[in-house]
């Protein structure tokens, strides 16, 4: 039983959705690319869903609070999604990272992943951050990463629940179609 609800759920919002299969038919189901997320204002969760719609099926959307080393294992790729906060990726991703880093260390080397960013300005702290866990599990980059920048300079603007415009959402959901087509074909 969690401890703590999940975020969100003090401030009266409703919980985030999550498609989690129950642990007795994860290897029954064929879901060769997990897609983990982690969204404070709701942009990073978009386009997690998105890159999840284009890869269809075969894709396995799961909150980085509730993705664990049997669901790194499990999988034949990855995409990771968050937001850049203060120049590095989202502590809850970076807690997931943590927390499975060592379990799946040398048991998952050389599949593909890939990473999607909503930043305020840049992006490119979280994206690095990413890069070197990535390159620690010797992961392959097979895709450059999407950063979406909402331009939030503000308190403000930067709290506020976003909307990622909808030619970002339609790269986000071009990715997810390309990582589950290429690890599909063997590609990666």
């Amino acid at each position: 039983m969690r401890a703590c609800l999940p975020e969100g759920i003090a401030a009266g919002k409703p919980a985030a959705i999550d498609n989690r299969q129950p642990r007795a038919t994860i290897a029954a189901v064929d879901r060769p690319l997990l897609i983990a997320w982690h969204s404070r204002t709701g942009a990073a969760e978009a386009m997690a869903r998105a890159a999840a719609a284009g890869a269809g099926d075969r894709g396995r959307l799961l909150r980085a609070d509730l993705v664990t080393p049997e669901d790194l294992l499990a999988a034949s790729g990855y995409l990771f999604v968050c937001p850049e906060n203060l120049a590095a990726m989202s502590g809850l991703m970076k807690e997931m990272f943590d927390r499975c880093y060592y379990s799946v260390l040398g048991r998952i080397e050389g599949r593909p992943y890939a990473a999607l960013i909503a930043a305020g300005s840049d992006g490119q702290g979280a994206q690095r951050q990413i890069d070197r866990i990535a390159t620690g599990w010797r992961l392959k980059r097979v895709a450059e990463p999407i950063i979406v920048n909402l331009a939030a300079q503000t308190p403000e603007a930067i709290q506020a629940r976003k909307t990622v415009p909808a030619v970002e959402l339609t790269k986000c959901r071009a990715l997810g179609a390309a990582l589950d087509e290429g690890i599909a074909l063997g590609v990666f």
